[in-house]
């Protein structure tokens, strides 16, 4: 069965949205000052690596752009943008607070439709892969200090920001200070 057979266009794009947002909610979970350039390209860097770590999970492969045809790439991501910021406008999201509460909710939905529409294994994999780039952003660039000088690995606010998406996601990951 293909993705499409079984997904709503409105599931998919949900399962489609949760690696970027997910990136974005934890490079924003604490003002890493010039390390927020660090968390955006780890962010990139970790959703794009989805397609080697898990080469054989139809989902995170449908996902995840052709970048053999590099301008439909770029057309489909231009039209991601458009309809993920119309969204965001849509549900009154003005702030990080309530874009944080948004994404856990979307995680939330986003374990259902799994636990109903995909194999344990396919499941497994794309709950692993939002969790490492969860990981991989609050790992990006130390908070605190000065110029990197200094300061903590992980701070309590990505922390807490981990955990709440680990258990949103239903996910068994765990991140705690170093």
């Amino acid at each position: 069965m293909s993705i499409a057979d079984r997904y709503t266009e409105q599931e998919f794009f949900l399962l489609s949205s949760i690696p970027s947002m997910v990136g974005s909610c934890m490079t924003f979970a604490e003002s890493s000052g010039l390390g927020t350039v660090k968390e955006m390209f780890s962010s990139a860097q970790s959703i794009m690596a989805g397609a080697k770590q898990y080469p054989d999970n139809q989902l995170i492969e449908a996902i995840l752009p052709n970048l053999d045809n590099r301008e439909e790439a770029m057309a489909e991501a231009k039209a991601y943008k458009e309809k993920s910021i119309q969204r965001m406008k849509d549900l009154g999201i003005d702030s990080h607070e309530k874009m944080r509460a948004q994404i856990l909710d979307d995680c939330r939905q986003v374990s259902t439709i799994l636990a109903k529409k995909s194999s344990p294994q396919e499941s497994e994999d794309y709950k692993s892969w939002i969790m490492s780039i969860a990981e991989n952003v609050a790992m990006a660039a130390k908070e605190g200090g000065i110029l990197g000088i200094g300061g903590k690995r992980l701070s309590e606010a990505e922390i807490d920001l981990f955990n709440q998406i680990a258990h949103a996601m239903g996910a068994s990951a765990q991140l705690t200070q170093l």
